[in-house]
């Protein structure tokens, strides 16, 4: 799996976790709505400076967000 769609899922996991939709993500994150679902939807990558304020909106931090099983790494990863 692509690593924007692996972000994107992540990040659609923990907003739905916390009952958020994605414009009240976008507003709480500071991030417009349409970047967010292009994002979520691995149809844009993030920025490291959007991605921290998008995991602060979602209350974790970065340990937390990439501890899934979404990025363990598996065969497909290339190097």
């Amino acid at each position: 799996m692509d690593i924007r769609l692996k972000v994107g899922s992540r990040i659609k996991e923990l907003r739905k976790e916390l009952n958020l939709t994605q414009e009240s993500l976008a507003f709480k994150a500071e991030v417009d709505k349409t970047y967010l679902n292009e994002v979520e939807n691995g149809k844009r990558n993030i920025s490291i400076i959007n991605l921290e304020k998008v995991v602060i909106a979602l209350e974790v931090n970065l340990t937390e967000f990439f501890i899934s099983d979404l990025f363990k790494n598996n065969k497909e990863t290339k190097r």
